[in-house]
Formats: structure tokens, sequence, C-alpha cells
């Protein structure tokens, strides 16, 4: 399915028209409410568990729901735009989630709220890979495409730094302005998308929608999700936490047995035989993973330690964000020139550096010299990693599957997220002193640190993996095992035989 503004698109490297440029902001819209959504929370507990009187473990909910429906949905939520229209499973999602907002902000009961943020993850499973793939699909690979996904994830950027400011300043009104913020942002944005974005049509002979491989992908991603997020209060080596995991080991297991027979798969399996996927895929676990676990260590430290107020801490933060917004739309043009791997590896590198250096903070840091460097040093990795990911995992790729490439990296962004932040809990966790003086804390900080830096070192050997190889003219472009009739056939005999 090609895009009506391809070919407009294409007409010009130089100069967009306004239905392009419109198509796009409405795109950056979804993205940056996102990212806002997942920022704003994490300030506002507080104040919610105080207000509706709920206790710290279903507290947690309020973010794990989010995490629930985002993170296990995402495969199915891919698939369904390239089978029944991009811009239709968009605009509905967006539209689900502009009314979950608007729940959240006025239920009284924590499990209406939990139920709300879980609808709220449910529908951005939707809205993430849709969006990504209308823009895969409208802007031809290349250039104009790589310039399109710095800006977008720009917006990603600006949203989560803008949501931790924000935070801050709502939640000293109202911990429920934050939950019904992205409400009108949304609204806006759909009432723009009826009117800008692409017309998609259903896609044709897709030999069938693979209910099968819908029903176990979904419930196999939701498993593992929770498994993990239940993992550090339940215990990782407790009965229910192994049984969880074998049960996600099976449900794969047979997933991947429906998907090879399957004549129209939830995930084509072909698409992964390309090594730069592969790396792709696992160069997001490794990235959001690793920050993710490192914002919530000093997260803790300036809250718990330093005794700094969340607008404080969100301005700690600010740096890193502010650096990703003001140079991401800058990264297309370098991928042009050094390709997707170079970019990652060196961001991966700045990364590496930058946790390295936070692990000499004190308890009486100077800003400017203890926090700030990593800060930048990370911004900088972001601006550079994020973008290159999405270029890498999108090249390549056929347009009647870029809904599913997008879910696939979508999904392992978040499972890496939520995988490497119970893992950083748990070490945190099993090295809380018994003597919790400030010192003693701090020093139970740092093994969780070494795993966030280790996670990142982890991502820049995958990555190198793929430079040291030994590569083909026009090495930075990424080519991905296209489906064919013959091919699916091809491997259905293989199974058989």
């Amino acid at each position: 399915m090609t895009s009506p503004l391809t070919t407009s698109a294409a007409a010009s490297t130089a100069r967009w028209t306004p239905r392009l440029w419109g198509t796009l902001l409405v795109l950056c819209a979804a993205m940056f409410l996102d990212a806002l959504d997942v920022s704003m929370v994490g300030v506002a507990l507080p104040s919610i568990g105080s207000d509706l009187g709920l206790s710290t473990s279903t507290l947690q909910w309020i973010v794990s729901g989010y995490i629930l429906g985002y993170g296990g949905l995402l495969l199915l939520g891919g698939r369904t735009a390239d089978l029944l229209g991009r811009r239709q499973v968009f605009l509905v999602a967006l539209g689900v989630f502009a009314l979950a907002s608007l729940l959240g902000g006025l239920v009284d009961s924590g499990p209406l709220l939990i139920a709300s943020r879980f609808i709220k993850g449910l529908s951005a499973a939707f809205t993430a890979p849709a969006g990504l793939s209308i823009i895969t699909t409208t802007f031809p690979e290349g250039p104009l495409r790589n310039r399109a996904l710095s800006i977008y994830t720009t917006c990603a950027a600006t949203g989560f730094s803008m949501g931790l400011v924000l935070s801050g300043l709502l939640t000293e009104a109202s911990w429920r302005l934050t939950m019904l913020l992205p409400a009108p942002i949304a609204l806006i944005a759909l009432a723009a998308g009826l009117k800008l974005l692409p017309r998609t049509t259903r896609e044709k002979n897709h030999n069938g929608y693979d209910v099968p491989g819908a029903v176990l992908g979904t419930a196999s991603m939701l498993l593992l999700v929770f498994t993990v997020v239940q993992a550090p209060e339940v215990g990782w080596t407790s009965a229910r936490t192994l049984l969880s995991f074998l049960a996600v080991a099976v449900l794969l297991t047979v997933f991947v047995l429906v998907e090879r027979r399957s004549a129209g798969p939830l995930i084509r399996l072909g698409v992964l035989r390309s090594g730069n996927q592969i790396r792709a895929q696992l160069g997001a676990m490794t990235f959001l993973g690793s920050y993710v676990g490192f914002q919530f260590l000093v997260t803790l430290y300036m809250q718990s330690l330093l005794g700094w107020s969340a607008l404080h801490t969100a301005l700690a933060f600010l740096p890193a964000g502010a650096l990703v917004a003001i140079s991401s739309t800058k990264v297309g043009a370098i991928v042009d020139r050094f390709g997707t791997q170079r970019l990652i590896a060196a961001g991966f590198a700045l990364m590496v550096v930058g946790y390295a250096l936070f692990l000499g903070v004190d308890l009486d840091p100077v800003y400017a010299v203890a926090i700030l460097p990593s800060m930048l040093l990370i911004g900088a990795a972001c601006a550079l990693v994020f973008p290159s990911l999405n270029i890498q995992a999108t090249n390549g790729v056929d347009d009647h599957e870029q809904g599913m490439v997008s879910g696939l990296l979508n999904t392992s962004l978040q499972v890496g997220g939520a995988i490497f932040l119970a893992v950083v809990t748990a070490v945190v966790t099993a090295g809380a002193p018994e003597d919790a003086t400030p010192q003693a804390v701090l020093d139970s900080y740092r093994p969780g640190l070494l795993v966030v830096a280790g996670v990142a070192a982890l991502g820049l050997l995958i990555t190198l993996s793929g430079l040291l190889t030994r590569r083909r003219p026009k090495a930075h472009s990424v080519v991905v095992a296209r489906s064919t009739v013959k091919e699916a056939d091809a491997e259905r005999v293989a199974v058989r035989d």
C-alpha cells in the first residue's frame, strides 16, 4: 500500500508540502503524548496514593497497568495496522486514548484508575506501530524518511522531558491534571488526523487472519511483562515466578511453531534473517533497558538521599532531554553519511561513559561537575541511538509489513525496559543495607549502576558485531528478507518434512 503522499514526497528532497508537514505533525503529536504520559505519572504517584488511600503495591499497578497493556499488545497492534488500514487503526486508538485520559482524571477509586491506565497502554500499543508505519510508507526510504524519523523521535524526547517538568508543576495543584492533560491534546490531534492523514486501504491477499498467532503472541507478551513486573515483589526464585517464566517459554515455542505454518503470520519469521534487523531489536532492548534503570536509580538518589523536590529532579534531567530535542532533527543527515550502525555504536559508547561517570557521585554533589556531564553524554547518546534504531529496523521492509516491524521494535523497547528495570531493582534490593545510613544506601545503588553500564556495554558489543563483519557495498543500507509466496510455501514444506 503506497500513500498518495509518497509521490509528492519523492518529488522534492528539499521542500515538503503543507499537507505532508501536517501528516507528520499529527503522528508526532501521538508519539509526544505517549512519552508525556509515561513521564508524568511517576511524579504524581505519592499524591494519588494520599488522595485515594492506595497502598504502595496498588500504586505500582498505576504504572505497571500501562506497561502491561502497551508491551503486551504491540505485536497485535502492529499487524492489525497492516491488515485493517493504518489510518483507521491510528485514529480509533487515538480516540480511545483521549477517552481513557478523561476517565483517569475523573475516577475516585484505585481499580478504575488502574483500568484506565491499562486501556491507555492498550491504545498506545496500536497508535505507536500504526503511526511509525504511516511515516515509513508515506516517506520513501532514504534521506526523506531519515529526516521524518529524526523529527518523530525528537517529539518523543521532547514529550518525555516536558512531562517531567509539567508533572512537577501540575501535581502541586492536583494529580488529576496530570491525567487530564493528554485528553485535549489527543482530541486536537484526532480532529487534525481526520483531515490530514493519507487514506489507506486494507491489505489484500493477506492469506487470512492469524487468529491463533494473535492469541498466542498477545498471551505470551502479556504474561512475560506481568511476570517481570511482579518478580521483584514475589521473588525471582519463587515458584510463581519460575512457573510463569516456564509458561512464557511454552507459549512462545508454540507461537513460533504456529507462525512457521501460518499462511498469513502475525510475525513473518523471515524478517529476522537479517543481521541488521536482529541487531536493531536487541539494541532497542538494551538501549531503553539501560536508560530506564538509570533514571530509576537517579530519581531515588536525588529525592530520597539528596532531598530534592520532584520539580528539582525533573530539571536535573532536563539537559538530557533538551539536547535530544535540539539535535535529533539533524541525525537524519548524519545517518545518510555514516549509516545507522556507526551512529548506534557511537551512542552506546557515550552511554557507557555517562553511566560510568555517575558512579562517582556522593552525598554532596556539585551539579555542574558531578551530574551534568552524565546527563549531557546520555542526552547525546539518545539523540544518536533512538532515531537510528527506528531507521535501521524499518529500512528495506516492504510497505505491507511496516506495521509488523514497527510493532516488533516497540515491543523490544518495552520488554527491554521492563526486564532490565526489574533486574536493576532486584540487584539494589538484594544489597539493601540493614543500617540504612545515607552513605550505605548510596553504596547499595552502585551495583545497580554497574548493571546499567553493563547493559549499555552489551548494546555496544551487539552493534560492533555488525560493524566488524565483512560488509557489502553501501554497508549502511539495511536489507531485510522479503516475503514471497514461494518462500512462504517453501517454509511450510520444510516444517512438514
